[in-house]
């Protein structure tokens, strides 16, 4: 059985079956992790600069892949998990910076679950010389004076903003409305212009985090 086979049903145990059957594919989830990443060099290859270049300024596996991912996602199209990717590789480049900063003799922390991306973190890395200002989207000009905003006037900026949306599931700013709210909807496409604009962002995070962490001897792990 494959999934061409399977007639329509309610059942999940009944997919599940026929993705254990997959062929000729089955071999993908038999790889170990060097024949994994190889073979996505050679399935992205069309990209590769652009994957290369977050592979390259950050070689930090702890969060480089969230990068690499979200760019393969977008190039396949595959918007939602490309945001939430390139969010989530902001969010981990920052703690995990600014974890290593604190703890500079320790091989690796764990991190606190409480301090997640939000103004506060940002202006935290800031403070520690971290070049957030690379974090501000296409022209957000009042970006650091959104750092500056307190409870419970919090103004937050806009990689803070969509954050707080996608990855807990708020896709309402990105509702067509065109044809009238009675036929409003949603679709993946939706939010490429989000993806694009992030992606810019991310590019020019990873130059400046990336110099950052070289000057100041961050280490990193294997690929």
């Amino acid at each position: 059985m494959n999934f061409n086979q399977i007639p329509r049903t309610d059942k999940w145990a009944e997919v599940w079956n026929a993705f254990l059957t997959i062929q000729p594919q089955k071999e993908i989830f038999e790889q170990n992790p060097s024949e994994h990443i190889a073979s996505h060099f050679e399935l992205n290859g069309d990209w590769s600069p652009m994957r290369n270049f977050f592979f390259e300024r950050f070689s930090a596996a702890e969060f480089h892949w969230f990068f690499v991912q979200g760019v393969d996602c977008m190039f396949n199209e595959f918007y939602v998990p490309a945001v939430s990717s390139l969010l989530n590789g902001i969010e981990a480049s920052l703690r995990i910076t600014i974890s290593q900063i604190q703890n500079p003799r320790s091989e690796f922390v764990e991190l606190t679950p409480y301090k997640v991306l939000s103004n506060n973190l940002i202006a935290d890395a800031r403070g520690f010389g971290v070049p957030v200002e690379a974090l501000a989207f296409p022209n957000e000009t009042d970006f650091l004076e959104k750092l500056q905003t307190q409870k419970p006037n919090i103004v937050p900026v806009e990689v803070v903003r969509h954050r707080n949306n996608i990855c807990h599931g708020n896709i309402l700013d990105f509702i067509n409305t065109d044809l009238g709210r009675e036929n409003s909807f949603f679709t993946p496409v939706s939010l490429r212009l989000l993806c694009f604009d992030l992606l810019t962002v991310c590019g020019l995070w990873a130059e400046k985090l990336g110099a950052f962490r070289r000057a100041n001897k961050l280490s990193n792990y294997d690929l």
